[in-house]
């Protein structure tokens, strides 16, 4: 099992194609078939490396994304799931008790099924006829990807899905997506940033290629960004996508040069590095620069980064990580990154 692709839902599908194409260096490589005289959406195809996002406007005020937009704004609609037989991944999901939305459906040698997810999130089994494109979707007709301008991010795929959820519906989902699924719970976390509090854990497929961290707010504790998301957004959803870059460094350096904007971290952090550990890759002075966290596991090391958000609720934004070895994710780091985005929050904490 592999991310396939992650579906938005857009309010303006040419914007969202500029920001992901200027910013981020991904290319567009397929868009929604001329073909129709009277369409119902206008999508396009973006991505670069393991990479695919596909962006879908909603131009019929029946069609799906619609209410989807009333509700969230922009937002991750669906994480589609590449496997080798979408029916029989369907079927049995469906048996062990997942919600059905779509049957399965061939078109063009595609093979698509989908079932229900967390909130208004989904997930859509894909299985592809041999010979077919591997980027291939039944509503996308392939274009020639211009080359990106500028030096390239080096972004490769998608290292991870951090996902808010209701307080109370942590647990039920880590058993959702290890029963019906067959993922695996490979870290768990409580947080606490002052007042403030979440508990966290990750779960990830067999193959080890789809990971989300799952996250509720501790409501016995003063609110703070999970709920924040929770009210903006409308109920659970995706809160960021984490991108892995080759040289996190040469990565921050080439996307902020597009004009993105990170998150800032306090210098104290960098103060303390050399007591926690000992970089392995990347001078602690450009970490410090360009704000970039480092932590480590029992596996190795990773570098992080928090984009500044620019959705204008405030419910999703990118992260930028580099792995030397590790699999899961460092406690400091964790802590940091939430200590950053509630800088962000208060007006403080981006460049």
């Amino acid at each position: 099992m592999l991310v396939d692709h992650v579906k938005f839902y857009v309010s303006d599908v040419e914007a969202a194609e500029k920001r992901f194409v200027d910013s981020y260096g991904l290319s567009v490589y397929a868009t929604s078939s001329l073909s129709d005289p009277k369409p119902r959406v206008r999508s396009r195809g973006i991505g670069g490396g393991r990479i695919r996002l596909v962006f879908t406007e909603p131009l019929a005020d029946d069609h799906p994304g619609a209410a989807y937009l009333d509700r969230h704004g922009d937002g991750v609609a669906d994480i589609a799931l590449l496997v080798a037989d979408a029916s029989a991944s369907f079927n049995e999901a469906v048996r062990r008790g997942a919600r059905p939305v779509t049957p399965p459906t061939e078109r063009d040698g595609v093979t698509t099924a989908t079932i229900a997810g967390f909130g208004d999130v989904t997930h859509t089994f894909v299985q592809r006829a041999r010979g077919v494109d591997e980027r291939a979707l039944p509503s996308l007709a392939p274009v020639s990807a211009a080359a990106p301008s500028g030096r390239s991010p080096g972004l490769t795929e998608i290292d991870h899905f951090a996902v808010c959820l209701e307080a109370g519906d942590l647990d039920p989902t880590v058993r959702f997506y290890e029963e019906v699924l067959d993922f695996e719970m490979i870290f768990t976390e409580h947080i606490v940033v002052g007042s403030q509090a979440m508990h966290s854990k990750v779960v990830q497929s067999a193959s080890g290629a789809v990971t989300l961290t799952l996250i509720e707010p501790d409501l016995s504790r003063t609110p703070g960004q999970i709920d924040e998301f929770l009210k903006n957004h409308g109920g659970a959803g995706v809160q960021h996508i984490a991108f892995t870059a080759d040289d996190i460094v040469e990565a921050v350096e080439s996307i902020g040069s597009r004009g993105v904007e990170f998150l800032d971290t306090p210098p104290t952090y960098y103060d303390l590095l050399a007591e926690r550990l000992e970089v392995a890759r990347h001078s602690v002075d450009d970490l410090r620069r360009l704000s970039v966290l480092v932590d480590e596991d029992h596996d190795g090391q990773l570098f992080q980064i928090f984009a500044r958000s620019t959705h204008p609720r405030r419910t999703f934004f990118l992260e930028l990580i580099e792995r030397l070895g590790a699999r899961t994710f460092g406690s400091g780091n964790i802590k940091a990154l939430y200590e950053a985005v509630e800088l962000q929050r208060s007006g403080q904490g981006a460049r």
